[in-house]
C-alpha cells in the first residue's frame, strides 16, 4: 500500500510540475517591442517604464524596434503584419489607429490587432514657448482668426490625435493656421523650443518633460489635471468646447494563441496596478489609466464610429 501511495504521489507531483512548466513556458524568449514614434517621445518613455517592471518579473527581455513616420502608421502596420505568436508586441495610440485606416491607405485596421491593455489617458494641451507673447488660448485663437495662415502650429502626424483635435477646433471656430507636421513628440518639442513654430498641440506628458521651457495655456479635458497642472484651465473653462486625449495601449497582431494573449493581459495588468509603477508614472507626468483588453477594444470600436463622422465632415473620409 505504501508503494502504491508513493507511486501515486509521484505521478500527481509530476503532473503538477508539468502543469507548472507548461504555464511558465510563455514567454520563453525575448519579445520584440515595436514603437511607432521616435525615441524619447511619450510613447517610448511610457514603454521604457513598463519594461522596468516587466524585467523585475524575471521575464525574457524586450527588444525595442523603432518604425517611425506617418503619424505612427508605419509602426502600426509593422505590428499588424508581424507573426501572430505572441512574441511581437507594439505600442499603439488612439485615435491614431482609428483615423489612419479611415483617412488613408493604412496597412492595418482596428481588426488587425489583439488588444492587451490601455495604460495611459493623456489629454492634449495648447502650448507655447515660455517667452511667447501669447498669454491665453483666446489670444492664440484671435490672432489666428485675424491673421489667416500666419500662425505656425505643430502637430505630430496626419490622422493622429493632434490632427483630430485640430480638425475639431477648425470645425467649431475660425482657426486658419499653417500646420507643421512632425514624426514624433520629441521632434515637435524641439521645434517649439527652437521657436520654429508659434504654438503646438501637445500631449500632457510631452509638455511635462519640458515644462520649464514651455507655457501651457489650456488643457483639452473635462476637468483640470490637479496632479500635474492645477493652475491650467480647461479649454471649456476658456470658452472653447474641445475635449481631446490620446490613449496609449499595447497590442499584438491579430490571432495569437489565446493562452498567450491571456498571459500577456495578466502580466500587463499586474504591472499597471503596481503601486511603485503608478508612483513612477506620476513622477514623469504620465497620466496612468488602465483598461483591460476587452474593454479597450470596445472603446476603440466606439471611437471608430465617432472618427468616421469627424473625417466625413472635414472631407477626409476615404475608407468606410
Amino acid at each position: 500500500m505504501r508503494k502504491v501511495f508513493t507511486a501515486a504521489a509521484t505521478v500527481f507531483l509530476s503532473l503538477g510540475l508539468m502543469a507548472g512548466i507548461a504555464s511558465a513556458k510563455f514567454p520563453e524568449k525575448n519579445v520584440t517591442m515595436i514603437m511607432a514614434f521616435t525615441a524619447g517621445g511619450s510613447s517610448d518613455v511610457q514603454a521604457r517604464v513598463m519594461q522596468q517592471y516587466w524585467d523585475k518579473m524575471k521575464l525574457p527581455s524586450w527588444v525595442f524596434l523603432y518604425k517611425t513616420g506617418a503619424g505612427g502608421a508605419i509602426g502600426f502596420g509593422e505590428i499588424a503584419k508581424a507573426k501572430p505568436d505572441g512574441y511581437t508586441i507594439g505600442g499603439v495610440n488612439v485615435p491614431h489607429i482609428v483615423l489612419q485606416p479611415l483617412g488613408q491607405n493604412a496597412q492595418f485596421s482596428i481588426d488587425s490587432f489583439d488588444y492587451i491593455a490601455q495604460v495611459v489617458n493623456d489629454p492634449q494641451c495648447i502650448v507655447v514657448h515660455k517667452d511667447s507673447h501669447f498669454k491665453s488660448v483666446k489670444e492664440v485663437m484671435d490672432y489666428a482668426a485675424k491673421n489667416p495662415g500666419k500662425l505656425k502650429l505643430g502637430i505630430v502626424g496626419r490622422f493622429s490625435g493632434h490632427h483630430l483635435m485640430l480638425l475639431d477646433m477648425q470645425s467649431k471656430y475660425p482657426f486658419p493656421i499653417t500646420d507643421v507636421v512632425y514624426k514624433g513628440a520629441a521632434d515637435q518639442n524641439a521645434a517649439l523650443l527652437g521657436k520654429e513654430i508659434d504654438v503646438m498641440l501637445g500631449n500632457l506628458n510631452d509638455v511635462m518633460r519640458s515644462l520649464e521651457h514651455m507655457r501651457v495655456l489650456g488643457i483639452a479635458a473635462e476637468k483640470r489635471f490637479t496632479d500635474f497642472l492645477p493652475d491650467v484651465p480647461t479649454l471649456k473653462e476658456e470658452g472653447y468646447n474641445i475635449v481631446s486625449d490620446i490613449r496609449r495601449a499595447f497590442v499584438t497582431p491579430r490571432g495569437i494563441p489565446k493562452e498567450h494573449l491571456a498571459e500577456l493581459r495578466r502580466i500587463f495588468s499586474e504591472i499597471a496596478h503596481n503601486p511603485d509603477y503608478l508612483k513612477e508614472m506620476k513622477t514623469i507626468g504620465q497620466p496612468a489609466e488602465y483598461m483591460d483588453g476587452e474593454a479597450f477594444e470596445a472603446y476603440v470600436r466606439q471611437q471608430n464610429d465617432i472618427a468616421k463622422a469627424t473625417l466625413e465632415k472635414a472631407g477626409l473620409l476615404k475608407n468606410k
